[in-house]
């Protein structure tokens, strides 16, 4: 690769870092009215795929084992999670999501995903095209950096 080839990604790198970070902001006060924190959504949203151990949670969020466990309290006497005996280790615990905590996800992905598409109204067809377009981009580059 050619040193301009390497400047282009780096500053491509760049905007798309920075896209990314103006976007975390946006969609964390996306649900004001909400009872629960972007991150406490975020917590339930990855635990309603099956179990995940505290490590894993606190991984997946960027903090430390003793703030997840923080949360994970908060949101298990809410009633939104539960910790059970991980079923491959018995000396594990896995989180897991309770129905009330599903609700809650379901409930506030409807008015974020409403409060988005108002966003979206304000763009062009093309820019709707070309956001449409772009999302699989990102969806290869997020699972490429999950393995």
């Amino acid at each position: 690769m050619s040193a301009a080839q390497d400047q282009r990604l780096l500053d491509l790198a760049q905007d798309f870092r920075e896209a990314l970070r103006l976007g975390v902001y946006l969609f964390r006060r996306l649900d004001p009215e909400g009872e629960l924190t972007a991150a406490q959504l975020s917590l339930l949203s990855m635990t309603s795929d099956g179990g995940l151990r505290v490590g894993d949670i606190a991984r997946n969020l960027g903090i430390k084992v003793p703030s997840a466990t923080e949360q994970i309290i908060k949101l298990e006497r809410g009633g939104l999670l539960m910790r059970q005996a991980d079923p491959e280790d018995s000396r594990a615990v896995q989180v897991v999501i309770t129905e009330a905590g599903s609700a809650a996800v379901e409930s506030a992905n409807q008015r974020r995903n409403a409060t988005v598409a108002g966003l979206l109204e304000n763009l062009s067809k093309q820019e709707i095209d070309d956001l449409a377009a772009a999302l699989p981009v990102i969806s290869k580059i997020n699972g490429s950096f999950q393995n």
